[in-house]
């Protein structure tokens, strides 16, 4: 049986009308089980509706997650992430995602169609499906 790891990604700023990997599978597959940002540092009260990709080696960009508008999310508020790509936002309590996913190799990206002030930091858990297969915040 496979243990469960964390990974942290320090607080870092958005990424500024892009999309930018957060997090890097190596190594093989994953079972993804929860992905939690926090906001560090108040975001920008101007609209931006981010959203989380699975980037991976082969293939194209999967849609994860939809979080909706980020503006003006304070301190430690953590955004929901159900992820089963519905749309959730910010609360002080996160509900603890009921369906994984597997997730090939490659990255994990954030993307913020607008330019916004604000950092997050993140929380995510896995389980390796593949012998030597990692999780690493980028």
């Amino acid at each position: 049986m496979s243990c469960e790891y964390t990974v942290l990604r320090a607080a870092g700023n958005l990424p500024q009308s892009t999309q930018s990997p957060i997090f890097t599978v190596s190594g093989g597959r994953v079972l993804l089980t929860a992905l939690i940002p926090e906001v560090t540092t108040t975001i920008q009260n101007q609209a931006n509706s981010s959203s989380v990709y699975v980037n991976p080696t082969v293939g194209g960009d999967v849609l994860v997650w939809s979080v909706g508008n980020i503006q003006a999310n304070d301190v430690g508020m953590m955004l929901g992430v159900d992820l089963s790509g519905s749309a959730t936002t910010a609360f002080a309590v996160v509900p603890f995602p009921l369906h994984p996913l597997v997730v090939p190799a490659g990255t994990i990206d954030l993307s913020c169609p607008v330019s916004n002030t604000g950092q997050l930091k993140w929380l995510l858990k896995y389980v390796p499906l593949d012998a030597g297969a990692t999780v690493t915040a980028a």
